[in-house]
């Protein structure tokens, strides 16, 4: 895509296709989760994004922040366990920086990603280098702020962004976690991913595939 916009269109097509990812990852997200958290967090997801893919076959969001705070709201009565809120409240307030806008710039996505990441710290007080979904969203929100800067198309910018979510996801295995049941195994929960980041990459990632195709 060489637009310098995002439409809802998109951005419907990013749901289904984190829908679509969550789906053939779920296992691999419950096998991380077993080992520091749950063993849920595949499974929650993938009813979480099952039910906003049903739910957005019934309905025509107007713009692209009505359908995020719709994917948000769904996220939050339909997911279990800490990613729902916290999912939840990343969408929601993506959805609400974007206000009522029908197509959407690289510097405005960056802007709702920056609202989702502060929801997802108020709400669950992590920072970087604490072993969350943080760990993976902030160098996303840093990468696509930069290329918002520097003019890039939304091709590269989200390419960054998908990037540098992966690695900061990669970058939690050595890492001790420091919030959530994690925490609670302490030095137990070094060598392992930490789901949540590795979601947050999947998700990012999806919204790299469909801004590409």
């Amino acid at each position: 895509m060489t637009g310098t916009a995002l439409d809802t269109a998109l951005f419907t097509a990013w749901i289904e296709e984190v829908t679509r990812t969550v789906r053939a990852e779920k296992d691999r997200l419950t096998r991380l989760d077993a080992a520091i958290g749950d063993a849920d967090h595949g499974t929650n997801l993938d009813r979480g994004f099952t039910a906003v893919t049903q739910a957005l076959a019934g309905t025509e969001p107007g713009s692209p922040g009505a359908l995020l705070a719709m994917v948000g709201s769904t996220l939050i009565r339909k997911v279990g366990g800490a990613s729902g809120p916290l999912y939840g409240m990343a969408f929601r307030e993506a959805g609400k920086a974007l206000g009522d806008t029908c197509e959407v710039s690289v510097a405005e996505l960056s802007t709702a990603l920056e609202a989702a990441l502060a929801g997802i710290q108020r709400l669950g007080s992590a920072a970087e280098g604490d072993k969350t979904m943080v760990d993976a969203l902030a160098p996303a929100v840093r990468a696509l702020a930069q290329a918002a800067r520097e003019g890039k198309e939304p091709s590269a910018a989200v390419g960054a962004a998908a990037s540098a979510a992966l690695a900061g996801a990669q970058a939690t295995v050595p890492m001790q976690a420091r919030k959530g049941r994690a925490s609670y195994l302490g030095p137990r929960s070094v060598g392992h991913e930490d789901p949540g980041a590795a979601s947050t990459a999947l998700i990012v990632g999806a919204l790299r595939a469909v801004v590409t195709r």
